[in-house]
């Protein structure tokens, strides 16, 4: 095993990525290898080499791009950003469910057994946190306000909860990309009413909540145990219609409302993650979600917080966080 200055950290994501790009460039500022690459990339750069039952252990496997080589058992840390899959178009269809399934359980396979590194985040803890059911259950176990919600897809259930409440909102489950008429789709907070409500509902689950009569939204950053926090202001519903319409300022969050974000991170075995809050006319916080992997660059280069900085820490620092 080499020594810890020499071990690489290994960073997962797509080819055109500005955030990583800010964490790669804190990493070379501190003499940290790095080793980039993204699994769409396989059999076209991407080469994965791991032998299991063997002896002596240092030779368990290589991973190649082709301007870096990392020996599996030398990584100390994976920031696992935004990658990408490869989709094989120029398969038919059955070949390509195929390959697609051998390179996520092969090269996934090869990566999740990595002996211990710090994962940033370990893409099965991502997915497990990625359910909002989950979210807001564990937000009021560990005593978080949470707007009241209901998830169903009872539409009787559904007209009776909107229609108790003064103002109730509608989001989606879980982002997913969506065209309508070969257009994109993006799925925004939006109001809805009792009579909107029919029988489409039986279809899948929905999720309603109680809109929070807010003054202000904040964004959370939790890096390792580093919390950064963002007042973002607009007159809009969800903020993320308009950037342009959005002012930012760095505050500081209560300290118990930082011990509860920082269990809730504990709790999915997280080492990072971006939380959004919004803050009622009395000062109260409620949790609205948490993003595993949340963009956060332009909150940066908006307040000039260190937050490339606390990743590249953390990920030179590697081990348990």
């Amino acid at each position: 095993m080499r020594t810890t200055e020499e071990r690489p950290v290994l960073v997962a994501t797509e080819a055109d990525d500005v955030t990583a790009d800010m964490v790669i460039t804190e990493l070379n500022r501190r003499g940290v290898p790095v080793v980039r690459f993204n699994p769409a990339d396989i059999g076209d750069g991407l080469t994965v080499s791991a032998r299991y039952g063997i002896r002596p252990a240092h030779a368990a496997g290589r991973l190649l791009t082709p301007s870096r080589t990392a020996r599996l058992d030398d990584v100390r840390a994976v920031y696992w950003r935004r990658p990408t899959w490869p989709a094989f178009p120029h398969l038919s269809p059955d070949d390509a469910r195929f390959a697609a399934a051998q390179t996520r359980y092969g090269l996934g396979g090869v990566l999740h057994a990595l002996d211990d590194p710090l994962w940033v985040n370990h893409p099965l803890r991502s997915a497990e946190a990625d359910y909002k059911p989950h979210q807001l259950a564990l937000a009021q176990r560990l005593g978080l306000a949470v707007p009241p919600t209901l998830i169903t897809n009872d539409p009787t259930e559904a007209r009776e909860f909107v229609a108790a409440q003064p103002v109730v909102i509608h989001k989606t489950l879980r982002a997913t990309p969506y065209q309508r008429d070969g257009v994109p789709v993006v799925s925004w907070a939006e109001p809805v009413t009792a009579d909107e409500i029919d029988d489409r509902v039986r279809v899948v689950p929905h999720l309603f909540q109680v809109r929070v009569d807010k003054v202000c939204d904040v964004r959370v950053l939790i890096v390792g145990r580093r919390v950064f926090a963002v007042r973002i202001e607009s007159d809009l519903l969800d903020w993320r219609r308009d950037y342009s319409a959005l002012t930012y300022s760095a505050v500081t969050l209560p300290t118990s409302l930082e011990a509860a974000l920082l269990a809730f991170l504990d709790a999915f075995g997280l080492a990072s993650g971006s939380f959004d809050l919004a803050v009622d006319r009395d000062g109260a916080h409620w949790l609205l979600e948490l993003n595993p992997n949340g963009q956060w660059g332009w909150l940066a280069e908006q307040t000039e917080l260190p937050m490339a900085a606390a990743f590249a820490d953390l990920l030179a620092q590697g081990g348990t966080p």
